[in-house]
């Protein structure tokens, strides 16, 4: 099963990257533990959010020496995605993330980068150059993380 996510409010999208890995956990397990912010785990970067993992909460990335970056939490589809928005000058930066069912025991991951809005242009090269070279490493660890809590689990 493919799941669609709506892209309809986006406009003027400058950037897009988009990544999918596999790991062999169910995809409930891999929902719960996915929005379970304590997991999230990208040193030196810290993770803060503001009440329940749901659409309209709000979170923050803070990093040493550096401004908090605010993000919200929006179309929570439990178990099949979410997205995660940095409200930047007239742009967004979306981080979407999908949930697919490979297998009973395997799920797929991706992660989509999405740059828009009418000033997202201007973000293009800094986006670029923080995430285009990262994201495949970092989707890699989240799949072995949660395959390695996967089997602390099922102990």
């Amino acid at each position: 099963m493919t799941f669609h996510v709506d892209h309809s409010n986006m406009t003027n999208i400058a950037w897009q990257l988009e990544h999918s890995v596999e790991a062999a956990v169910t995809q409930s397990f891999a929902w719960n533990w996915r929005t379970d912010i304590s997991n999230w785990d990208d040193p030196p970067a810290a993770f803060q959010l503001e009440g329940p993992f749901a659409s309209g909460s709000w979170g923050t990335t803070v990093f040493p020496g550096a401004e908090p970056v605010r993000w919200q939490i929006r179309d929570v589809r439990p178990r099949a995605s979410f997205i995660i928005d940095i409200p930047l000058d007239e742009a967004t930066l979306s981080f979407e993330w999908v949930f697919e069912v490979v297998s009973g025991d395997r799920t797929r991951l991706t992660q989509r980068l999405v740059l828009w809005g009418a000033n997202a242009a201007a973000y293009v090269t800094q986006v670029h150059a923080g995430f285009g070279p990262t994201v495949a490493d970092g989707m890699k660890r989240i799949a072995d993380a949660l395959e390695k809590a996967g089997r602390a689990f099922r102990v």
